[in-house]
């Protein structure tokens, strides 16, 4: 009968491991299988809001208000006609048109403003930079509806209601703190030798800003330009209140379908679509440059 010293249990056969009781290891394929099929439903879940607008936009307005909805109901297109004006003949294209022009116009002249800023309270701070930006910050805090009504005399007085360069510059004003607060943390990444090279070359600060810092800043000018945009393109309350029939936007004639006789339900969701396209057509067309810009800074 052969004896094993506890000198030789401490060594083992190479290549031979010896199992664990009571442990199981997990197998990563099914964690990952777990973990995106979660997703989905997670997904499908926020979305299937969006997805029964769509398919309501193409019933009729009995299909549509039934209760519950019938998901077998008839596919139509009246809806769709009814918010292009095939019956009543009011065209929904001037409040989209205004609704293009001044997010566009108020996102170009928030970036103008933005960045120069973001660049002297990051690249070159100034002195009390702290207070600068809680300063940004602090004019958010009071809510619109506590300003709407000073907003509206003064337009009144200076003859700018139904204005929508007036109201460009509201939207302005409205996201200017936003974009300078994430063209700062944007700005802040911007590697410190590029901009030293850039002066033992003799740039100066408008040739910087284009050829050194745009290009780099990129992702992030395009995440602060599309969340402006999207914030435009959506508010209501300053559209509702300051303007009407000739500077009127998409929002603002959205809500124009919402009556209280009738049945207007397909004809919301319907107009409500296509107001929201411009919207899902820029975020795709920046989606790449958006997830950069956001996640900028978060790996260091």
């Amino acid at each position: 009968m052969s004896t094993i010293t506890p000198s030789a249990r401490r060594y083992r056969t190479p290549g031979l491991v010896t199992p664990r009781r009571g442990k199981s290891r997990m197998d990563p394929t099914r964690n990952n299988t777990a973990a995106g099929l979660a997703a989905w439903l997670l997904a499908l879940l926020f979305a299937s809001p969006v997805l029964w607008m769509i398919l309501t936009s193409f019933h009729s307005e009995t299909d549509a208000a039934t209760n519950p909805p019938s998901i077998a109901a008839n596919l139509t297109l009246d809806a769709y006609k009814e918010f292009f004006g095939a019956t009543s003949g009011v065209s929904p294209w001037p409040p989209m048109i205004n609704s293009a022009t001044a997010s566009i116009f108020s996102t170009v002249l928030v970036l103008v403003l933005a960045i120069p800023a973001a660049y002297a309270l990051s690249i070159r701070p100034v002195k009390k930079w702290t207070d600068v930006m809680f300063f940004f910050l602090s004019t958010k805090m009071m809510p619109v509806v506590a300003a709407i009504l000073p907003l509206y005399l003064f337009a009144k007085t200076v003859g700018a209601l139904d204005n929508i360069w007036f109201l460009i510059l509201m939207y302005t004003s409205m996201n200017l703190p936003i974009a300078v607060w994430m063209m700062r943390s944007f700005l802040a990444e911007v590697p410190v030798e590029m901009l030293e090279a850039a002066q033992i070359d003799g740039a100066g600060l408008l040739l910087t800003l284009r050829k050194i810092i745009a290009p780099v800043a990129m992702p992030g000018i395009a995440a602060t330009a599309l969340i402006c945009f999207i914030f435009s393109w959506n508010e209501l309350l300053l559209a509702r209140v300051l303007t009407g029939v000739v500077a009127g936007t998409a929002p603002v004639f959205l809500t124009g379908f919402v009556s209280s006789q009738g049945l207007f339900l397909a004809k919301v969701c319907a107009a409500a679509v296509v107001i929201s396209l411009p919207v899902l057509f820029a975020g795709f067309a920046a989606q790449d440059k958006l997830v950069q810009g956001l996640s900028l800074g978060a790996v260091k």
